[in-house]
């Protein structure tokens, strides 16, 4: 049972898409969740091209019966998993803290944080029994910034339930680590910015090689 193992949430754009396909390069058989089943088709193709596998899951992170399901369906086949990468995240609309509307706060808790949670439930397990198995999420330094307020939140509620994860597990693994990527030409990003010249920005395949690197996957 040699073939490696990452599982990527949120790749069907942005940067969780160009990690999906820098995984698939890089050896993995690369199994790729997502809302967008264009993007992931277009990803697969990319693996492919570049001699990698995947498998493709079209999915609402917010189906807890469909998370459920996915696992079941991945311990069957597989049994485990070697690596986690969870790159799904909400853009709220931006706005003053004291004008934040309760749909878009209950909406970004769903998920980015009640997400990350039914998830960390569920994949633990196919990652506990990987000798070196390794979990990855996405952090962001804007919490707490001016209008960032319901992004900020939320983010800052992810990160803490990765960080505790990552605390409990240091001495039994898996190994969970943050990877910040530098500010990109994405459409989450384009959300707050919209007047931002991409050409300013790092492009997420070089952002996804730059994690490849730190987590030595080649």
């Amino acid at each position: 049972m040699s073939e490696r193992l990452a599982l990527v949430t949120g790749a069907s754009r942005g940067f969780g898409y160009a990690a999906g396909v820098a995984l698939g390069a890089a050896g993995y058989h690369v199994v790729a969740v997502g809302r967008t089943a264009g993007g992931l088709e277009e990803m697969a193709d990319a693996v492919t091209a570049a001699g990698g596998a995947t498998t493709l899951v079209p999915l609402d992170l917010t189906d807890e019966g469909g998370v459920q399901r996915m696992c079941l369906a991945l311990h069957q086949r597989w049994g485990r998993l070697d690596l986690w990468l969870h790159a799904a995240i909400h853009a709220a609309p931006l706005s003053p803290a004291a004008h934040i509307s309760a749909k878009d706060f209950d909406r970004a808790v769903e998920v980015n944080v009640r997400t990350a949670q039914r998830l960390i439930f569920a994949v633990s397990p196919l990652l506990r029994v990987t000798p070196g198995a390794r979990a990855v999420y996405l952090t962001d330094a804007r919490a707490g910034a001016k209008f960032f307020g319901t992004y900020g939140a939320t983010k800052g509620a992810q990160t803490a339930l990765f960080d505790s994860w990552a605390a409990e597990t240091a001495a039994t693994g898996p190994t969970v680590t943050g990877f910040e990527p530098r500010p990109m030409p994405t459409a989450l990003r384009a959300r707050f910015y919209p007047g931002e010249d991409p050409a300013t920005l790092s492009p997420p395949a070089v952002e996804a090689e730059r994690l490849i690197a730190e987590l030595n996957c080649r």
